[in-house]
């Protein structure tokens, strides 16, 4: 079972924090992994958040916040670009399965950000529908350097907070519960490495814990 019923938002994020530092700590608890759980869930879904994150093989959700079955509603893209279908899905696990959290995950070494940032220096630009992503990308690439934000991982924290800002812009499901109080988006940077998350963007929660260590 989820460790809280009727998670606020503020609950949910904190739900996350507790299952990344046991990953980070190597001391996972792998909750709601096992037969009765999946029993349990069997006839519907209760997800506490709502996981846009990048499709890279190494970030997978359940394991980096060390969750279960039924936990997460997770969506995930190249580059966590955002088109209709994700806004969709989004708003389907906020709206119809009532989660009160959606967080944006990013990563370091993202190749979608490394192939934007090449093509805003001039160099090729990938065929195909690898194309539609990179350009989706370079917006945020072109917005962190203008403002003298040159690192790498100054242009992925433009990334992720560019992103939050397009889902409550585009979405009026989102925006509305986030004024109401109903819903918190928080966009997370996921270091490979050591496994940990830092929060580089919130909307929503009150006095946001300023990383996940």
């Amino acid at each position: 079972m989820t460790e809280i019923q009727n998670p606020t938002p503020r609950d949910a994020f904190e739900l996350l924090l507790a299952g990344n530092q046991r990953f980070v700590a190597g001391t996972p608890q792998h909750p709601n992994q096992d037969a009765i759980r999946r029993t349990e869930i069997a006839p519907s879904q209760q997800p506490f958040a709502v996981l846009f994150g990048c499709s890279d093989s190494r970030l997978a959700a359940e394991i980096i916040f060390d969750r279960g079955l039924g936990d997460l509603f997770v969506v995930r893209t190249a580059g966590h670009v955002a088109g209709t279908e994700v806004l969709g899905s989004i708003e389907y696990g906020v709206s119809v399965l009532g989660a009160p959290l959606v967080v944006v995950l990013g990563h370091d070494s993202c190749g979608a950000i490394a192939a934007a940032c090449a093509a805003a220096d001039g160099g090729s630009v990938p065929g195909g529908f690898v194309r539609d992503v990179v350009e989706r990308v370079t917006p945020s690439v072109l917005t962190a350097r203008a403002a003298g934000r040159q690192t790498a991982d100054e242009i992925l924290a433009e990334h992720i907070e560019h992103t939050v800002e397009l889902l409550l812009e585009r979405s009026r499901v989102l925006a509305e519960r986030v004024a109401d109080g109903r819903l918190g988006v928080v966009g997370l940077s996921y270091r490979l490495a050591d496994g940990s998350a830092e929060l580089v963007a919130s909307r929503g929660l009150d006095a946001a814990a300023t990383a996940v260590s």
